[in-house]
């Protein structure tokens, strides 16, 4: 079964900093495209950050460019996000998946997280 828990989110300041990890299992993980999106209360899910299962290359939303780094470690089946100067607006739920098709990284037919939240404080 496969399964991914996300953890490292919490209470920020603006400015500040975070590092989301998503643990896998089930799965061959280092075959897999793995993204991390995002929701807010009354607000559609959004895609944040993607990356293809060698880490060659990644995909950053306008919104996080240049704050945040995703990245993975093959060899500990984990996917990481690393959040730098924190906003309000990226106060959200956050949630990883994993696909074996980086273009289909979005889909509800992903596997999914239970998700962790980060809010950030002005």
């Amino acid at each position: 079964q496969v399964r991914l828990v996300e953890s490292g989110g919490g209470l920020a300041q603006a400015g500040g900093s975070l590092r989301l990890s998503c643990a896998a299992s089930g799965l061959p993980f280092d075959v897999l495209a793995m993204g991390w999106f995002r929701q807010a209360p009354g607000k559609e899910r959004e895609g944040v950050s993607y990356i293809t299962w060698t880490g060659a290359n990644t995909y950053y939303a306008d919104s996080v460019k240049g704050r945040f780094t995703i990245s993975r470690d093959n060899a500990k089946n984990t996917l990481y996000l690393q959040m730098n100067s924190l906003k309000p607006e990226d106060t959200a739920m956050y949630y990883c998946a994993a696909s074996i098709h980086y273009m289909e990284l979005g889909s509800p037919n992903n596997y999914w997280g239970q998700g962790t939240q980060v809010t950030v404080s002005s």
